[in-house]
């Protein structure tokens, strides 16, 4: 993700939006553009699919503005808005999500194994993705590939943090099970 100049936190740029600012707004979607279309990428598997729901993801954002709590943070409320957004997605498809859990593209290391190994290994990740329950594949996406800590991940799914501890854990462990198997 690429920051924008602007020092200002996402909530300050949020309430200054709130209060009228249309560059904040700007500032904003600089920020989460990216993030955003990757989170949505992963979960639907199509590039303009993903381009489509971020813009959605910013629309409900602009919508609502008026209804975000000041003394709250911006990112789980926001990527809240987004996953909702790609359940409805495929809600409105009444099909199980495709994922593609590929990473951003990342400078090859020499030392790494030959291109055909590793999109073996990514395939092989995906797939065992793909078999988790979605509760578990959420949370794995968005504490693995996101970074989001625990905290900000029961806020974006409506858990307690304790239970998506448990459903991080569970992933974690069938992963290792399905990707150890034969």
């Amino acid at each position: 993700m690429v920051e924008s100049p602007d020092p200002r936190s996402d909530e300050q740029l949020m309430a200054a939006y709130v209060d009228g600012d249309a560059a904040a707004f700007e500032v904003l979607f600089a920020r989460y553009a990216d993030v955003l279309y990757r989170l949505a990428r992963r979960r639907v598997g199509s590039d303009d699919d993903a381009r489509d729901l971020v813009q959605q993801t910013m629309l409900h954002l602009h919508r609502a503005r008026h209804d975000f709590r000041r003394d709250s943070r911006l990112r789980p409320w926001l990527f809240t808005i987004a996953m909702n957004l790609v359940r409805e997605y495929h809600r409105r498809r009444g099909r199980r999500p495709e994922h593609s859990v590929e990473r951003e593209p990342e400078v090859p290391d020499p030392a790494d194994q030959p291109d055909s190994a590793r999109r073996e290994r990514v395939a092989r990740v995906r797939a065992a993705l793909e078999r988790l329950p979605v509760q578990q594949r959420e949370v794995i996406e968005l504490h693995w590939f996101e970074e989001s800590p625990y905290e900000e991940i029961a806020t974006i799914v409506g858990a307690s943090v304790a239970a998506v501890r448990v459903r991080a854990h569970r992933g974690y462990q069938r992963l290792r099970e399905i990707l150890a198997g034969p």
